[in-house]
């Protein structure tokens, strides 16, 4: 039993670290390509290791129509725009860890809207949360603003987008997988292939016509968009669903929750970034409209 219990807590903490890695790991090759660049090579190569994946293991499957593009909608919003926004801000210069904070609304607005467009009930608190939450956001948000001149104050504001984008995608998701009409299904390499081809598809258009593709080859950016497939992609999804055959669904989305300050100790750690005050009240507060969410 006790060693159950440190093979699942090894799971969940290499899940986190590896995870939120991505920030870091895309701060560091934002200085040879740009965001759709960046995105484009990631989701290509991601495509063709898991084609060649599904060709040996005889699991590629064409489905019909209306599942491909229900899963490339999905894979567009949760993969292009949730990335392009989250890169877009740090290119901004914003903190890696005041972009893991925001991003953490996700669950909290996914659960809150669930009601609205799943039919599932939404309790009162959850909407106290989800605003608990937001407030957390502002107080960190509102003083990076004031305080940091050399960011430009949209910046703050686009990684709302990869929040909107992401709920958006998971709130598609719940809705087919609750639908009756619903009979289709693809395993999880074949879910994760399409999603990534159609991401691939969708960034080759703004890192041509906005980019033309410009990137500097070297060591460095190879090594990091190795990690960004390997590492993140591939290793932290897998991770994910281990986790999700031992545990239900709340239990495994609460660790997104530990982003923000796993994310803002990585950043303090490789770049240097010494979370201010107003970062932390701000991580608290979000912690506490968690809290309101998920036990109350």
């Amino acid at each position: 039993m006790q060693n159950l219990i440190k093979s699942d807590f090894s799971l969940a903490t290499f899940f986190v670290l590896l995870w939120n890695s991505g920030f870091i790991g895309a701060e560091f090759g934002l200085p040879y390509a740009g965001t759709f660049t960046l995105l484009f090579w990631r989701y290509s190569l991601l495509t063709l290791i898991l084609l060649i994946y599904l060709i040996y293991s005889r699991q590629l499957v064409l489905p019909e129509i209306k599942t491909i593009t229900h899963v490339s909608i999905v894979g567009i919003l949760a993969h292009g725009v949730w990335l392009s926004c989250a890169l877009l801000a740090l290119e901004e210069n914003v903190p890696a860890g005041i972009v893991a904070l925001v991003v953490a609304l996700q669950p909290l607005a996914t659960g809150a809207f669930s009601g609205l467009v799943v039919g599932e009930k939404t309790r009162l608190w959850q909407w106290l949360g989800l605003i608990v939450g937001f407030l957390g956001v502002a107080i960190a948000v509102g003083t990076r603003i004031r305080v940091d001149s050399d960011v430009s104050p949209i910046g703050y504001f686009i990684p709302f987008g990869s929040v909107i984008a992401i709920t958006i995608a998971s709130l598609l998701q719940r809705r087919r997988e609750t639908s009756p009409q619903n009979h289709s299904s693809l395993s999880i390499g074949s879910n994760l292939f399409y999603q990534s081809s159609a991401t691939t598809l969708a960034l080759a258009i703004p890192a041509i016509m906005v980019e033309q593709l410009e990137i500097e080859w070297n060591v460095p950016f190879i090594a990091t968009l190795s990690w960004l497939i390997i590492g993140v992609s591939l290793g932290a999804y897998a991770l994910m669903w281990q986790l999700l055959s031992r545990f239900d669904a709340t239990r495994v989305a609460s660790l997104f929750y530990l982003g923000p300050p796993v994310t803002m100790v990585m950043a303090w750690i490789a770049f240097g970034d010494v979370p201010q005050i107003a970062d932390i009240v701000g991580l608290f507060v979000v912690v506490a409209g968690v809290i309101i969410v998920q036990f109350l």
